[in-house]
């Protein structure tokens, strides 16, 4: 099980990295579509780079569980939460400490935090905990994937919407 929990956990970080990096200019290969606006990044602020983490892992979640069996989802949860979070955590902690950085090391930003969501994953599976809020720790992902949509629309007036580019918010 450990060999072929690995092999998923790789398969999911790599899928979550490259899926994300497409997100990132889906929107605008699109010509700013509707369609993918909810689940691909509409601007360049922090919001809309959490849902580059996000939704590639919760779809590969989706996937990976055919080939699981009990107490999944409630990992998953934790894992995807935390990557998540850590995407805006590590953006102002370092922009904080040093001033707006290079692009690349907000790319980094993104690979470490889908790195230590799986990383993590990886540990809570191996503790065998046992889960008996399955399908609360699905809805709790599903309402997330709602807020992320509807936030995408209607963005807080927040910096945590705020695009740095253009000053704007959400489309």
């Amino acid at each position: 099980m450990k060999k072929s929990l690995n092999l998923w956990q790789i398969a999911g970080f790599i899928f979550t990295g490259v899926a994300g990096v497409l997100l990132h200019f889906l929107f605008d290969w699109t010509r700013g579509s509707i369609l993918v606006a909810p689940f691909s990044a509409v601007n360049e602020s922090i919001w809309e780079h959490m849902k580059l983490l996000f939704f590639p892992m919760f779809l590969f979640a989706i996937i990976e569980n055919r080939y699981f069996k009990e107490d999944f989802w409630c990992t998953k949860l934790i894992g995807i939460v935390t990557g998540t979070v850590l995407v805006p955590i590590l953006y102002y902690l370092i922009n904080g400490i040093f001033g707006p950085v290079l692009d690349w090391v907000n790319i980094a930003i993104f690979f470490v935090s889908v790195a230590i969501a799986y990383v993590l994953e990886t540990k809570l599976f191996e503790t065998s905990i046992k889960c008996t809020y399955t399908c609360a720790a699905l809805t709790i992902l599903c309402l997330i994937a709602l807020i992320f949509a509807v936030l995408t629309f209607v963005p807080l007036r927040i910096p945590l919407f705020s695009d740095p580019v253009t000053g704007g918010y959400g489309i």
